[in-house]
């Protein structure tokens, strides 16, 4: 059995009401609706572990105010006494591991305006020593529920955001205090400010003038190289790409981001950011990659987990290329979670890809009327999983024209567009 790294429950630290209103202000009436807010009459599903109790409330209060309906999801959090998430694994046989209640969960879909999930984990390691497969067969059975979410999206009905709630153990895991944590946090948000949302409201514009240079120059482009002491990259952008950002999906986002044409991506990268996941932490990833697939895959430890995510359908190819502005960002500290560690600042900025998943709304058309044939005809990949592996180290991005000339479009943690 794991043994909980530090109990969010000695001695808490705890932000006032007033962060937590502004926090959960944020989300309600700015995240959600793409930067629009929630609108009455809308039905958000919250879903929240108890760790998070006083901003689920908040959240939920918020919605209320706002005239929306709420679909509470409120789950128990793991912790010394109780293995909630572990216990699952343990004890489920294979029949019950792939049980999926399609009915309950499609119509939920059917039901729902918005989605917002807030983190908060009290064992970061609940998982750990569970066989990945096992995990994974999991994520395999839940995805047509994921595939109705993304197709309600797609059709411009349904918005999400992901934000998180401090514990104990995830101060611990980034080695920061409670209160260190928090102020990561804060400052991310915007929520020392005395208008949060009006800051946020002028960071997506500064954002949206690289998002529109970039997508100005994306169908002149054919690859792009990444370079740097740890990474020979090409990414292929494909064709009918655009990039995105600032589209209140995840509080706080900073990233600019694209899902490429994973047939495309040659050479190999590594990443100085630990990787979280299935209860695992994986550090000093290295991949290979050739004719658009991961033909080799290093890790410093846990290296196993790693090739067995890497072996999921679909997770062997890239999904996403995003880079960060160290000038938009408030992120300076690792956080151990990747939320926020995709997110970061500090002197380099980050790149990061991800594994698996493609973001269909990067098709530079109709998304609504993009069937899965053009999906896979333009190089859009399909996975149950979407795993983002991040770096911070100094890195240049070089667009290659279609005409041979070559512009720079990052570098020293910075666009230059």
């Amino acid at each position: 059995m794991t043994k909980t790294s530090k109990s969010s429950r000695t001695s808490p630290y705890e932000p006032s009401q007033e962060v937590m209103d502004k926090y959960a202000d944020v989300l309600v009436n700015f995240a959600l609706n793409r930067g629009k807010g929630i609108k009455r009459g809308d039905v958000v599903v919250l879903n929240a572990p108890e760790a998070a109790k006083p901003l689920f409330v908040a959240a939920r209060n918020a919605i209320l105010r706002a005239g929306g309906h709420v679909i509470s999801q409120y789950i128990p959090s793991d912790e010394d006494r109780y293995h909630y998430s572990r216990d699952f694994f343990t004890l489920s046989k294979i029949h019950q591991i792939e049980f999926v209640p399609k009915k309950y969960l499609k119509g939920l879909v059917d039901d729902m305006d918005h989605l917002l999930f807030i983190l908060a984990d009290t064992e970061p390691h609940a998982l750990s020593g569970i066989p990945p497969k096992k995990i994974m067969k999991r994520g395999e059975a839940m995805k047509p529920y994921k595939e109705w979410r993304r197709q309600k999206e797609n059709k411009g009905k349904l918005s999400w955001t992901i934000a998180l709630y401090t514990t104990g153990a995830m101060a611990h895991e980034a080695g920061l205090s409670e209160k260190a944590y928090w102020n990561q946090i804060i400052r991310a948000c915007f929520l020392d400010e005395e208008k949060p949302k009006q800051v946020w409201k002028r960071v997506y514009r500064e954002m949206s003038l690289y998002e529109k240079k970039l997508n100005a120059l994306s169908p002149k482009v054919d690859r792009l190289h990444v370079e740097g002491a740890d990474a020979d990259l090409w990414i292929t952008l494909g064709e009918n790409r655009r990039w995105l950002s600032g589209r209140g999906a995840n509080i706080p986002s900073f990233e600019i981001f694209t899902s490429p044409d994973w047939r495309g991506t040659e050479g190999w990268i590594r990443f100085n950011q630990p990787l979280y996941r299935y209860g695992t932490r994986i550090e000093g990833v290295e991949l290979e990659f050739k004719n658009g697939r991961v033909v080799k895959s290093r890790a410093a430890n846990n290296q196993q987990v790693l090739r067995s995510m890497i072996a999921t359908p679909g997770a062997d190819k890239v999904g996403e290329f995003s880079l960060t502005d160290k000038r938009h960002s408030r992120i300076t500290k690792f956080m151990a979670e990747t939320l926020y560690d995709e997110n970061v600042g500090g002197p380099q900025g980050n790149t990061h890809i991800a594994l698996g998943s493609s973001y269909e709304d990067t098709f530079n058309g109709d998304v609504s009327k993009l069937t899965k044939a053009k999906s896979k005809a333009l190089g859009f990949n399909d996975s149950s999983v979407h795993t983002d592996i991040v770096s911070t180290t100094k890195r240049r991005v070089t667009a290659h024209l279609r005409d041979g000339r070559e512009q720079v479009i990052y570098e020293n943690g910075s666009f230059v567009l």
